[in-house]
């Protein structure tokens, strides 16, 4: 088969004319062979280095609500109130507790010098006095916990509890995360461990965002998980307020350098396995040329094996090039 035929089938497959036409303010690239970042993508979940999840530690009914998801918060803020009347009653009856065994203990100490009563008695009375003390402080610190308060400055991740629900000891109410401390945790096979040994530097990329950013720092943890066979790699972000934890991201770890001929991801256009760009020739005019393509390197950027030379001009704006070949049939 001829390399006309090829081209016209390929020009088929991607639904667009044959034709050239001249360029009319199309944004061109001029590739040429350069330096590149080489290495391996990962995907990864944003997480907070420091998160806190408040829970109740007393039993009652929430009868206020101050805070939401998404509310920034000062540590001491008041987030939630529990009904505290139970609470409050045991408080009146460790108090009533620990005055009769005040009372009591002060008695057999009178009562010993008179000789009525044994040291031994004296001793179970103040042991009595010293557990009523102690439960007392423990039913007065049950009272406090019916305010729920923020235990750090953050933003409320989740309130996970509403208006009128019932709390318990134990149940969580609020998760709580400092924005300014976010990291992305990713899952690298087992047998990237010995290049990632040396790895120090990687670009974080959030699709969503279409936004990169360098790492701080990259930290592999020295554990593997038994059952998947990978290890577990912490990679600190720079501050970013748009990040959130359990944002989706991919971690591109830089293993090397090399000199690679690439185009940008944007300026491919793909109809199932068949990859192409729009270059624009030395007269202005513009024609789909079909490509074999490499790895994805650098940011955001793919290697060329074939159908490029140095110097060529590709055209960054597919989609308007592919609009200006469709008006010329």
């Amino acid at each position: 088969m001829n390399s006309k035929l090829i081209q016209a089938l390929v020009f088929a497959l991607l639904g667009t004319s044959t034709a050239v036409l001249a360029a009319e303010s199309l944004p061109v690239i001029v590739v040429k062979p350069h330096q590149v970042a080489l290495g391996f993508p990962a995907e990864s979940l944003v997480e907070a280095v420091q998160q806190a999840t408040v829970g109740a530690q007393i039993a009652g009914r929430v009868v206020e609500v101050r805070a939401d998801a998404g509310q920034t918060v000062r540590k001491g803020d008041l987030l939630m109130r529990i009904d505290a009347r139970e609470a409050d009653e045991a408080a009146r009856a460790a108090e009533a507790q620990y005055i009769n065994a005040k009372l009591n203990y002060e008695r057999h100490k009178s009562l010993k010098d008179q000789k009525f009563v044994s040291q031994a008695a004296v001793d179970k009375a103040r042991a009595d006095f010293d557990a009523a003390a102690a439960n007392r402080s423990a039913a007065g610190a049950g009272q406090s916990h019916a305010a729920i308060v923020a235990p750090m400055d953050g933003v409320v991740a989740r309130r996970l509890t509403e208006l009128g629900d019932m709390a318990t000891p134990g149940k969580p109410l609020f998760v709580i995360y400092q924005p300014g401390s976010l990291r992305v945790t990713a899952s690298v096979p087992q047998y990237r461990l010995k290049e990632m040994q040396g790895v120090k530097a990687a670009r974080v990329e959030f699709p969503e965002l279409g936004k990169w950013v360098d790492a701080v720092s990259v930290k592999l943890l020295p554990t593997a998980d038994a059952s998947t066979h990978v290890s577990q790699v912490r990679v600190q972000l720079p501050p970013m307020p748009e990040a959130i934890p359990g944002m989706f991201a991919r971690v591109h770890f830089v293993v090397g350098q090399a000199e690679k001929l690439t185009v940008p991801a944007t300026a491919i256009v793909r109809r199932g396995e068949v990859a192409a760009v729009y270059v624009q020739a030395a007269d202005g005019r513009t024609s789909l040329r079909q490509l074999r393509l490499g790895d994805a390197v650098g940011q955001g950027e793919i290697e060329v094996l074939a159908g490029l030379a140095s110097g060529d001009k590709v055209v960054a704006d597919p989609v308007k090039a592919g609009i200006q070949l469709k008006s010329a049939k």
